[in-house]
């Protein structure tokens, strides 16, 4: 059983849910606005995207944004935004299509883009955020 002092402040939960509504939004229009072939394309974009926008609201703004702020912008937006279990499907969709090869390009190009977008998202909200401290 789970300590009371354990329990989520309710604005916390609130917070995610909004931001999950707004995330999941933007997701399910991109996903409806794009036309992916064989190759999950939208899927790819939103999750280099997401890891961008995370490393860079982690990075510009965790250190004085509230509980509240970093929880709807964190797992409520960028989390319900991206999608793994889209990733899963995607790639045991090409090794079920007979393109292993395309599975394991795709798996290698999801993982390598977004840490490299993460990475980015992190040095330009550091850098942004060492800008705005010095003024």
């Amino acid at each position: 059983m789970a300590h009371p002092s354990r329990h989520p402040d309710w604005r916390v939960l609130l917070a995610v849910f909004g931001g999950g509504v707004v995330g999941t939004g933007l997701r399910l229009a991109i996903g409806t606005l794009s036309s992916d072939g064989a190759f999950p394309t939208s899927t790819l974009v939103i999750n280099v995207v997401g890891s961008f926008a995370l490393g860079l609201l982690a990075a510009a703004s965790w250190r004085w944004a509230t509980l509240t702020v970093r929880a709807a912008l964190g797992p409520g937006l960028v989390g319900s935004f991206t999608t793994f279990s889209a990733v899963a499907v995607g790639v045991v969709g090409l090794v079920e299509a007979d393109a292993p090869a395309l599975a394991l390009a795709y798996s290698a190009v999801t993982l390598t883009l977004g840490l490299a977008a993460a990475w980015l998202g992190l040095r330009v909200g550091g850098a942004r955020r060492a800008v705005t401290e010095r003024r």
